[in-house]
Formats: structure tokens, sequence, C-alpha cells
């Protein structure tokens, strides 16, 4: 026993030791960071030193990282030796006790007084971990738990157990086809079986199903939906159109799919959610949280985590949690989170740690049936015979999962995909589980309540419990990406699958984002011209709403965790796109005739004609899977109206184009004659041969706010239109150049060897002459910086019985990525105008192009990288897209989540090179002490900074093999695909916000403005060629631009909670949305300018704007009636997320005369309900 003892005091000895050489670590790293901090500005030859600098913190943080990991082993051993010595004898679980023993004393310490400070960083705990992935026994990814038996004497086990069905709306099959198939049975049967017994219960996520069912069924069945939404046993969880993915969706996008959903529920049902069910994304982000939140919801749960993090939580018990934004120092975002333990959230996987076990009591795989138990021990249905032992072996799982948590009260889902179909399995499931119910409830000395629930029930108990024992749940803050459900299988490939169709639903959402807007703006118009709050009469406003619920409908639909990842089978993918496609269609249709009478002087010559439209777009797309093409333009001496229209709230300046029939042409501005300044380039038909027919013509626009522009393109006079200059490169022999209107030149020795360039006033670049791929940057205030692009492929596992990449999974070949080579040299065209000037490179499987605007607002900033990539004819290959630069940023990058916030990201050495891919939704960067270099992306895809300076986007997958995740097929639909970027190289000083213990980093003002206008770039519409067009005038809504950090992120009509909706009770209601930057800890030298997007990066950048301000942002009051002058409004009234009039300010705070202040708080999205005079 002394032997005993002196281990255990040198055990406490070790670990004391190791934590105050941690702390100590910490210390001296926040005392480097902090005299660097003081240093101020620092003159650009000392460079180097504070590279040097950088990277000894890097190794310092590495030293840290080591030490963890070595804390994390002594600890996992002594725990091992304790549970040898003190439970060798024990019934079947630990105790809380046990798990609490996981850590050293002292660390313990240390643990908990982090905890209540800062509570849990998801990122610490990574470095934590050693993803090792033991034998945990019947757990396979656990570990044995073990139980006295005496632990619910006092507080007896309160199980709920929640019947539920999955229904993907597409994967296998289409969406429609599910319904047909399954759906509709599920829910007509469970209209049945529910209305059975009152002790039944169910809940149900997806209301795009719950919409199209209720459509099918008669006003009886209805009146008996709401009876049991009203009893309690039937819940509608979380809302949503559909149940969401949380990694590549827009943050407009998930939160259309919750309005879609909430709106249709209190509409229709009169009932609000007030829990979320997120079961089947692959991974989980705290944007969702924070809207969900926004939305009125208090809990929810989560499925989907890498199983090392599950047995982690599970381990310290902290399963349940507060989940809090990063940025936030406050509860105000918290919102109450269960994370499911086990592998899956079918039966096997949900009633305890043995999937063997739990099989056995998943009634629907009874012997004769199509379903059974892999593990081959079926079930038994319950008889009197049976069930005192069937009733132990269940409670004793119970138990077990019991012992995971803080609180006595128990969540079990029962459910699986698309399940109770059949009336059988209804019966099978409820009549057995009542059976062990009532002996459990026969037998009090086991000390268990057990009954179907739905979440409310559980949380509404878990609360009580909580309450009752003065006890809290932590807090935590992070992510939960990149998922992992087995071995290294890494979930990081479905971040870029199918890439043509994530770039189409950011088509989609910016159309309908701007549809909104024009379209509302539409309806105040003419309520304000006519005078008496009606519209005009032959306006087709009803159809248009039509097209505007559709048009939403079809993008919540697409957030759905298998579409919009991509990894749904073909045909569905056909289907979700020809949805995108139609409704992109019928957007457009609105924008147009809304545009149509915004814009005419005489409102008497509005006509409308939608057989033939007034207003035509300025390109087509033909298909779904097809790019747009642009329409060329018949010029003449007669003058084209262009239409051009600014979805966004700011004055921008952009470079419109537009193909016409002539090299030369005219732009002026309508209003007052003014030539603007225009450049005519060629549109190459191959990369050698340019088109005679067809010319593309690019001007200068300024755009006011929300604005609709007229300008007048016109044929000019021969030879009087600037024409891009060109000039060819290529090693070996240069093809013969077909370009009948362009100069173009072929450099010689040595100028032929020599780096091209490019540059404009803000910055210069630096390009390879045999590749045309960028080299270098520099900027206007001296600071350069080497970022080189480079191409490469991935492959896959070649082994055999080795499993290989698919649309899920990312599982790279041993050789890593191999550099991109081609069998001839790629063609470099450069191209030079007084607009924009270009390098393009003529590759194999992709074209790629860098182009420089000469610009002075925020346009000419940045660098734009597009690519055209067709990868059809490979074989099991991935196509990246690397920089490579000289940016110290160690170990560290950002990425965004879902265009809402930036996360900080670590590239772990332990972790393989796939689990160390994160999802990049519109945004990247790398930092280091004086420089920022930003990716911003106009669609979504897979990002890694694998090695120092170093980031990659995956632009293209085809991948000929199922990845063993229930598809069943490959991806090998591939398209010519699109992509684009804004690169911009940033001045940098300060340091970043610390929050809850953790740097919170942002975009910067100027690149939040890139990335708006890239993610909502202008609508060109077109006039016919006909000189008896009625006179047109511009459409200004607004008199100055919004603050930057101020955006109307969705107009919305919000519908009554009656069961009719009339559409004059529609059309008075308008909402719109502000996103508050936050300007804490800003310290910009000479100005007061923010530099901040959606956060507070410390980013030195002068105004990219000279009309654009962040006012407001450091002021919480903001003055509406000032803000969106001279749209006025009746009354304005603050609401939830979602719109639901629950959630509306009580009537005394209806804001009915001027000056309406609201006040808005930093990283905040609000939502209003307006009346518009």
């Amino acid at each position: 026993m002394s032997v005993m003892k002196r281990s255990r005091v040198l055990s406490v000895l070790v670990g004391g030791v190791f934590c105050v050489a941690v702390m100590s670590l910490y210390r001296m790293l926040e005392l480097m960071q902090g005299a660097e901090l003081q240093k101020g500005d620092t003159p650009a030859g000392q460079d180097e030193d504070l590279s040097r600098l950088q990277q000894k913190i890097d190794r310092l943080e590495h030293l840290l990282s080591n030490n963890n990991r070595l804390v994390a082993t002594l600890r996992d051993s002594l725990l091992h030796r304790k549970a040898s010595w003190e439970m060798g004898g024990a019934n079947v679980s630990s105790d809380s006790a046990l798990i609490r023993a996981n850590r050293l004393p002292g660390c313990r310490l240390a643990e908990e007084m982090k905890e209540g400070t800062n509570g849990v960083q998801l990122l610490d705990v990574y470095n934590l971990l050693p993803f090792d992935n033991p034998d945990g026994g019947a757990w396979k990814q656990g570990f044995e738990i073990r139980y006295h038996g005496n632990e619910w004497d006092e507080q007896p086990l309160e199980l709920f157990l929640v019947p539920h069905s999955h229904n993907d709306p597409g994967w296998l099959k289409t969406f429609d086809s599910y319904y047909q198939d399954q759906t509709r049975h599920i829910l007509n049967n469970m209209l049945i079986k529910l209305t059975e017994d009152s002790r039944r219960k169910m809940i149900w996520a997806e209301i795009s199903y719950f919409s199209k069912w209720w459509n099918d069924i008669d006003e009886q069945k209805r009146e008996m939906v709401k009876r049991l939404v009203r009893a309690g046993q039937l819940e509608l969880v979380t809302g949503g159109w559909v149940m969401a993915d949380e990694a590549n969706s827009h943050y407009f996008a998930l939160l259309d799919q919750l309005i879609e959903g909430h709106q249709w529920m209190q509409r229709h049902l009169g009932v609000t959610p007030s829990s979320g069910w997120a079961v089947d994304p692959f991974g989980h982000s705290p944007s969702m949280t924070y809207l969900l939140k926004g939305a009125g919801l208090r809990d929810m749960v989560i499925q989907r985590i890498h199983y090392a993090v599950k047995k982690h939580f599970a381990q310290q018990q902290t399963l349940e949690f507060l989940w809090r934004q990063s940025w936030d120092s406050s509860p105000r975002s918290d919102i109450t989170c269960h994370m499911m333990p086990f592998y899956s959230y079918d039966v096997p996987h949900t009633c305890g740690p043995n999937p063997a076990v739990c099989c056995q009591f998943d009634f629907h795989r009874l012997p004769g049936g199509r379903v059974f138990c892999p593990w081959r021990i079926p079930p038994q249905p319950i008889t009197e015979q049976n069930i005192q032992e069937r009733a132990l072996l269940l409670l004793d799982q119970y138990r077990q999962k019991s012992r995971l948590f803080r609180s006595p009260v128990l969540l079990v889902p029962l459910g699986d995909d698309f399940r109770f179909v059949e009336s059988s399995e209804w019966d099978a499931q409820f009549s057995n589980y009542q059976k062990l119910f009532d002996y459990f409830e026969q037998h009090p000395e086991l000390h268990i309540k057990a009954r179907f629930g739905t979440l409310s029930d559980y949380f509404e108990a878990l609360r009580r419990r909580l309450s009752a024992a003065g006890a809290t749940l932590p807090t935590l803050r992070g992510d939960f990406f990149t998922y992992a459900d087995r071995d290294d299988h890494y979930w990081s490939g479905y971040f870029t699958s199918r890439p043509f169709y994530k770039r189409l639903d950011r088509t989609l959402e910016a159309t309908l984002r701007a549809t909104e807007i024009l379209f509302s703006l539409t309806l105040a118009e003419m309520r304000r011209f006519r005078g008496d709050g009606r519209l005009v009469a032959d306006f087709p406003a009803r159809e248009h709403f039509q097209r505007l619920t559709a048009g939403r409908r079809s993008l919540a639909l697409f957030q759905h965790h298998d579409a919009v990842t991509g990894t749904a089978r073909d045909p569905v993918v056909v289907d979700y796109g020809t949805r995108l496609f139609h409704s992109i269609l019928n957007l457009r249709k609105v924008l147009q005739s809304s545009a149509h009478w915004l814009l005419l002087l005489d409102k008497s010559q509005y006509h409308p004609d939608q057989s033939k439209p007034f207003l035509q777009m300025d390109d087509v797309i033909s298909a779904q899977d097809a790019l747009p093409q642009k329409t060329p333009l018949t010029l003449s001496d007669e003058p084209r109206s262009l239409i051009i229209f600014n979805p966004t709230e700011q004055l921008r300046t952009s470079v419109i184009n537009v193909v016409v029939d002539s090299p030369d042409a005219r732009v002026v501005d309508a209003e007052t004659g003014r030539p603007m300044t225009a450049q005519v380039s060629a549109v190459w038909a191959e990369p050698s041969q340019a088109s005679t027919e067809a010319f593309q013509l690019d001007f200068v626009a300024e755009l006011p706010p929300l604005s609709l522009v007229v300008y007048y393109v016109t044929k000019a006079s021969a030879g009087s239109a600037h024409r891009a200059l060109y000039t060819f490169h290529r090693r070996g022999n240069l093809p013969t150049i077909q370009s009948e209107h362009f100069q173009v030149s072929r450099p010689e020795r040595p100028e032929a060897d020599s780096p091209l360039s490019l540059s404009n006033k803000h910055l210069q670049i630096w390009s390879s002459a045999e590749t045309g791929l960028l080299q270098k940057l520099r900027l206007q205030s001296g600071l350069v910086r080497q970022v080189q692009v480079q191409f490469l492929w991935y492959g896959t596992r070649t082994r055999a019985n080795w499993d290989k990449s698919g649309a899920y999974l990312f599982l790279p070949g041993e050789e890593g990525a191999q550099p991109y080579s081609s069998s001839e040299p790629p063609l470099v065209r450069v191209s030079r105008g007084p607009v924009f000037s270009d390098i393009t490179s003529c590759f194999q499987h992709f074209t790629h192009r860098v182009r420089l605007f000469h610009l002075d607002g925020h346009a000419g900033r940045s660098l734009e990288i597009s690519n055209m990539v067709d990868i059809r004819s490979e074989v099991n290959r991935e196509l990246v897209m690397r920089l490579v630069s000289n940016v110290s940023n160690g170990n560290r990058f950002y990425s965004d989540l879902n265009s809402f916030q930036m996360q900080e990201r670590r590239t772990l050495a332990k972790l393989p090179l796939q689990a160390n891919f994160y999802p990049m939704s519109s945004a990247s960067f790398l930092q280091d002490l004086t420089s920022r270099l930003s990716l911003l992306s106009a669609q979504s895809q897979a990002v890694a900074s694998l090695r120092p300076g170093e980031l990659e986007v995956v632009l293209d997958r085809r991948l000929q093999q199922d990845d063993n995740r229930g598809l069943g097929q490959g991806v090998t639909d591939n398209k010519l695909t699109a992509s684009l970027y804004q690169l911009l190289l940033e001045d940098r000083r300060g340091g970043a916000q610390e929050v809850g213990g953790a740097s919170v980093q942002h975009l910067s003002l100027l690149a939040h403005l890139t990335s708006l206008s890239l993610c909502h770039p202008p609508i060109t519409m077109v006039s016919p060629s006909n000189s008896q067009l009625p006179k047109l005038r511009p459409f200004l809504p607004l008199r100055s631009s919004l603050p930057c950090e101020c955006s109307p992120a969705e107009p919305e009509d919000a519908g009554g909670h009656t069961g009719k909706t009339t559409w004059n009770h529609l059309e008075r209601l308008r909402v719109f949305f502000l996103s508050s930057l936050d300007c804490r800890k800003q310290k910009v030298p000479h100005r007061k300018w923010l530099s901040s997007s959606t956060g507070r990066a410390s980013i030195v950048a002068p105004p990219p704007n000279r009309h654009c301000s962040a006012r407001g942002a450091c002021n919480a009051e903001v003055n509406l009636d000032d803000l969106f002058s001279p749209l006025q409004f009746r009354s304005v009234r603050r609401s939830g997320l979602t719109l639901l009039r629950e959630h509306d300010e009580p009537q005394s705070a209806r804001q009915q005369q001027p000056p309406r202040i609201t006040r808005l708080r930093p990283m905040e999205i609000s939502a209003f309900r307006v009346e518009m005079d």
C-alpha cells in the first residue's frame, strides 16, 4: 500500500510540474507577443527579424503542444492504473468520480480554473488529443464504462425515448420520389398511430416534406395534426425547410431555409420550434447555432462529430454544453447543445455503448423482416417470459450511457433513415417498448422512469434537474470540423464535390437577394406613386411573388446536407440543378419586370408583355449544366440602353462588361451624356483565335447604392475606341495568332525570358513568362510578398482493400500532391488596356487568369483570379490551386464559417493530410506580424495550409469509386466549371482581440467589401434596339450609402399566422436585416476608418471607398429613418431572425413616429418587420 501511495504522490508532483511548465510557456508567449505589440510601427527593414521572431513563437507553441500531449499520455496511463486498482471488482460501468479522475490534481485545478473563466476551446482540445484511436471494446471508439449500481438511488434515471425518422430531401432518390415512395406513408401512419395512444410521441424535422404532405391531406386530417402538436405528441424540431449542411452553405441561405420553414409552421400550425435536431450534417458550425438562437430556439442536438472528440467529451462529461460564439464574451448567444456520444443516430448506436445489444431493441429488425442485425443477435418480441431479462439488459445500456452525462436525465433516439414507413413497424416499436416501460414502472427498485418523449420534454427535464442541483453546463467555443467517423476517414472531400453546382447555388443566392430587394422597392414605390397604398393594376405582383417563393424554396432545398455537399446520386443532382436553373430564370423575370416599371419616366407607358419583356438579361443560361453565355448586342448609331442594377448598399465603382458586334463602341451616362472610360477586348474562340464577330466591351460604372443606372452604348467611329494590346508567350514554337482587329506582339529574347509584370496605382504583380503563373506582389506602401501560384494533382490510395476517395471522403495517395504537368507548354496571353490588364495561361485541363483593374476603389486593390477547369478526361484525380508565399504564419491560418465569421485553424502534424482540410465558404487568410494574405472566393470549396506560407484550394474532384458511405457511386459527372477569387495583400499592425482566452480575427473592411462585390456583382439588362423606346430615368432609392457594417441582407415577405394568407396582407410587410460590425480595439493611425468586416481584424488600410464609412459600428444606436432615407417607414418593429410574430417586440415597443432608433450590438444580425409609406 505504501508503494501505491508513493506512486500517487509522485504522479501528483509530476502533474504539478507539467502544469506549471504549461502555464509558464503560455505566460512567456504572452510576454513575447505583448512586447512586439508595444513596438508600434515597425520599419520595413526589420521584416526578417519579425519573421524570425514569429518562427520562434511558432516553435514555442509547438513545444507547448508536445507538453500537452505528454500530460495527456501521463493522465491516461494513471487513469488506467487507477481503474485497475480501484475498480477491478466493480459492476459494469465507471462512476462519475472515475471519469473526473482522468485529470491529475494539478492539471485538474488548472482546467477547472480555465473552464470557470473561459470554458472549453475546441482548438485546445485538438492540441490535447493524441488521435490514437485505441480499441475501446464494445464501444470501439470509446472506452469501457463502469458503474456501481447505486448511483440512481437518490435521483432515479429519467429516460426519454424519442422516435424519429430522418427523411433526406433527396439523396439516392429525388425529393419527389422519396415523398411518393416513403415519406407520405410515414406521415400518414404517424397520424393514425399517434392518435391511437396518447403516450406515443414523435419528432419531425424536414418542413419541405411536411408542407408537401400537408397540401395533400384534407382539412379533417389537418385538424388531427394540430391536435397532436398542441398535445405535445408531435414536435416539429429545428423547423428548417431541410436539415441543412453547415460547411458549404452561406448564412444567407441557411437563414432563408429557416425562414421558409418557420413561417410555414406559424402560418399553418400556429407553433414555433424551440429545439434543433441536426443528426446527419457532416460536421457542425457555430454560425448555425447563432441563427437558431436568433430564431428563438433554446436547445439543439448534434451527432456527426469526430469520434476522438466525442470520446474526450464523454470522458469529461461535457457532452452537454452551452455553445457560445467565439467573438462573444457574454452568454447572449449561448444555446444548450447535446452531443450524441456514439457512432451514429440509428438504434444500434443510441441506447448505449454496445451496438450488438442495442440492435436487439430495434424491433423493426425482428426475424422475418427485410432488415437484420449485423451482429447476428436478433431482437426478440417482448413477452411475459423474457421481459425481466430483456428489461435488465436494456437498462444496463441506459445506465452506461447515463454515466457520460452530468445529470440523471437521458435522451435516447429511436429511429433511422426513412423509418416508420410501414404500419407494422409502428406497432412493433411502440408496443414492445411500452411493455418495457411498464415493467420499469412496476419495479421501482430499478430507479428508472422511462417514457416516449420529444426534445422539448427532454430539455425541460434537463433544465429542471440542473436547476434543482444548482449545477450549470460548461461553455464551449469553436466548430466541429473536420469530421471523421472512423480511422483516418476524414469527410473533407464533400467540401469540394460537384463544384459546378456549388457555384450555381451562389448564383441563385445572389439573384434571389437582388430580386427580393428590387421587388420590395418596386412595391413601395408603386404605393407612393399612386398615393392610395395600392399597386399598379397590370403589374403581375401575385405571379412575381409566387416566383420569389419558388426561388426561396429551391435555394432552401439545395442547402440539404446531401445537395450543396455534392453527395447525391447523379439523377438527383440533375433534379437539384434543374430546380436551381428554373428558379434563376423565373427570378430574372421578376427583376426585368420590376426594373421596367421603376425606370419609366412616364409610368402610363407601362404595358407589360411577359411573353416579350421590355428588358432582357445580357447573358443566357441554356441548361442546368451550362455556364452563362453573353448575348452579343447589335450596335448602331441609335443608342442601346444598358441598365445596371447595384444590389449592394454602398456606392461602388465597378467594371461592367457586355459583348457587342463591333470593335468600335462608345458608352455614355444616359443622364449626363458623360463618356465612360471603356476598353474593347477580343473574345477568344480558341486560345490563339479571336472572334471576328463578337467583341468584349468593358467600361467603368459609378453605381449608387441599390440603384438602377442607365447607360447608352452606340457604335463609334472606326479606331476611336481603346482596344486592348496583346502579347503572347510560349516556350518553343508560338502558334499562329488570328486576331484581325487587335494589335498582337511577340517578345524577342531577352525580353521573352523576363518576368511578366502588371501594375496599377495600388499594386504590382510579377508572373512567370513561361507559365504566366503569379510569382510576387508589391503594394504601393512598399510591402512585398512572394506569392507563387501552383497547380497540383492529388490521387487516391492504390493498395488493394484500402478505402479510396469518394464524394464524402478525401483519402489521398501516399505520394501526396504532385505538380501539374502537361505534354505541351501553356500558351500565355497578356492583355493591357485602360480598364484592366490581365495574364491568361491556357493549360490542357484549365485556363487560369489573373486580372488587375485600373480603378481607384477597392476593386483596384485586389487581384482577380479565375479558373475554367475541365478534368473530365481524368481518373481518380483532384486538381488543386496552391499559393506559396513567404508569409510567416506558422501552423495557423483562418477560414470562414458560412461567410459569417472567421475561424482559426491549426495545421497539426499528428493528423493525416486530409484532416487538415477545412470548409471555406468565401474567405481564408494567412498572416504574420506585418502582413495578411487573403483569398476571397465566389464559391465554397476545401482549403488547407499544409506548410507555413501556403494556402491551397481544391478546384474539382473526379473519382471513379464509392467511398462506402451509402451513395453507391463515384463522382464522375464533372462539368466545365468556373471558379472566381480575389487575392488581397494587406499591411498589418496590431494584435487580435482576445475573447474567451482565444484569438479572434476577422476580415478587414477592405476584404469584406471585396468579398461583397465578388458574391453580389452588378446585374446588367439591355433594352431593345428601337428608337421609339419610352424615356428611361435612373432609379436612386437611397440618398447615400449605408454604413459598410450595415446591410439589408434579405427583404422578406412575412405572412400572418392564420391558415389563409392573403396577398393584401403579404404585400404590406417588408423586412430587412442589419449586420453590425464591431470597432472595439480598432487602432488605425491618422484616420478613423474601421478595418473590419464582420468583426475586429487589425488591418491597416486607407478607406477603400470615399463613400463608404463604418459609422455606427462603435455607436450602438442607429437611426433607421436616416439610414434608409428617402424611403419612409410607417412602422418598424424588431423581430426574431425568422420573423415569427411571437418574437416581435411587444406592442408598447412599436416605434410609430420618427426618429426610430434601434440598438445594434457588434456581430449582430437583426430583423425588423416594417411597413413602408
